[in-house]
């Protein structure tokens, strides 16, 4: 069954941490919806640095798409940045319906491995930094008719999460936040809602870290598919929910994810969905 593919011609979409990875997928998807793409994120062409993916590259890869991007550089642990980019997107497009908060930082360790330094990055990137967007855009996206705000994070349902727990911490914050403001915001017609993997996802961090291995993961195009099934809802009746790309890929008709995989076969029950036990995969 064909995937349904939102309408979004005339929308723009904010989203954090577009260089690479996930959030680079969802703003080239988005833009094949017909969606203007706010690309932000802390490397920019000016940088000399062995990473692979910019903002502006991103930026010019949607622009290739027929739509309008704007690439702003962004640091979420700066308040008065986060400030200033949410203000000059608005300025520049006149409306931003879509925010979309998936950047991350990401530390799997134990916590007595975990110096306070690094917590605090995972702190003020993941949780403080959505708090930062949301708290920028929420008198924003409540004055329009319809919107969305969708954070990369996990279903507030977890384990104690051995090895991972300032990391399952941070990102459940980031949950915490989106969910709360389902209910901060109802009845504005604001969509807020977190979507997440049930398996890792082929990123620079997954490899970095050594997520499993190649037979585990798939790739970044079965995120951006599952969030283009919730923007094709109707964000005032598709609010507080917790979304897995599976679900929701199955809710839509898909039965056969080989495409996704990057080996032949399944990949393992989830080295990536790190600290939730309650989602089982269906057979």
């Amino acid at each position: 069954m064909a995937l349904t593919t939102p309408d979004l011609s005339g929308s723009t979409a904010f989203i954090t941490g577009t260089t690479r990875g996930i959030g680079k997928r969802l703003a080239l998807a988005l833009a094949d919806c017909g969606c203007n793409i706010v690309s932000t994120g802390k490397t920019t062409d000016d940088d000399d640095t062995d990473l692979a993916g910019t903002i502006e590259q991103t930026a010019r890869e949607v622009r290739e798409r027929g739509v309008e991007s704007l690439a702003l550089e962004l640091n979420l642990r700066d308040e008065d940045r986060v400030e200033a980019v949410v203000e000059e997107s608005i300025d520049h497009f006149g409306e931003v319906d879509i925010v979309i908060n998936n950047a991350s930082a990401i530390q799997l360790a134990n916590v007595a491995d975990v110096p306070a330094n690094r917590f605090d990055l995972l702190t003020d990137v993941n949780v403080r930094g959505t708090h930062l967007v949301a708290h920028a855009f929420a008198d924003h996206l409540a004055e329009l008719d319809e919107a969305w705000l969708l954070s990369n994070s996990p279903p507030v349902t977890t384990d104690r999460s051995p090895g991972k727990a300032p990391y399952a911490w941070s990102k459940l914050g980031m949950s915490f936040i989106t969910l709360s403001l389902a209910e901060e915001l109802a009845g504005t017609g604001v969509g807020c809602n977190t979507f997440w993997p049930v398996t890792a996802i082929d990123t620079r961090a997954t490899r970095y870290f050594g997520l499993g291995t190649e037979d585990d993961w798939r790739s970044p195009e079965i995120v951006s598919d599952a969030v283009c099934q919730i923007l094709a809802r109707d964000p005032s009746e598709c609010t507080g929910n917790s979304f897995y790309d599976e679900e929701l890929l199955r809710e839509a008709g898909v039965t056969e994810f080989s495409a996704y995989n990057l080996t032949e076969g399944d990949p393992a029950p989830m080295s990536a969905r790190m600290f939730d036990s309650s989602f089982q995969r269906e057979p």
